[in-house]
């Protein structure tokens, strides 16, 4: 088992429906370690790298659009299988596949406001991470409770 960090965006449907503190509950609740977290305003630039692998889709005008509607939240997390373990938390990316009890079934209202993006594979985290955080915008730090020591 090896520790990683992956990346969930807050997409700016869940940020206008105010479910900020609600997405970042389920993964704490779950013992998964918050390293990075900020709120910002997606560029058409940053937008246009971000989702380079669906630019061809009829759709990826209106997938701009939306991204740029509020700001979003990166948040940076760290633990053993943790890609793994934050896509089961969050999902089937179509919402109508997404079983109760996960993020996007509790709380989407549609695929294209499915409320957060998560990484998909640990190479894509490590990119997607350099993306939205600086080294200096993740930390490293140890929890003092029963939870981060059983994830050791």
């Amino acid at each position: 088992m090896n520790r990683e960090r992956t990346l969930v965006l807050v997409k700016p449907g869940a940020v206008q429906r105010e479910l900020i503190g609600e997405i970042i509950t389920r993964f704490e609740r779950k013992g998964i370690k918050i390293v990075g977290l900020k709120m910002l305003q997606m560029t058409e630039e940053l937008i246009n790298e971000h989702y380079a692998h669906l630019r061809d889709q009829p759709f990826f005008t209106d997938l701009k659009r939306s991204m740029m509607a509020t700001p979003v939240v990166a948040i940076a997390l760290e633990g053993y299988d943790i890609v793994k373990r934050v896509r089961t938390l969050t999902g089937a990316t179509n919402p109508r596949e997404a079983a109760p009890g996960t993020i996007r079934g509790d709380y989407s209202v549609s695929i294209r406001n499915n409320v957060v993006h998560a990484s998909g594979t640990i190479e894509e985290a490590l990119d997607e991470l350099q993306r939205f955080f600086t080294e200096d915008e993740m930390f490293t730090y140890r929890r003092l409770n029963v939870m981060d020591y059983a994830d050791e």
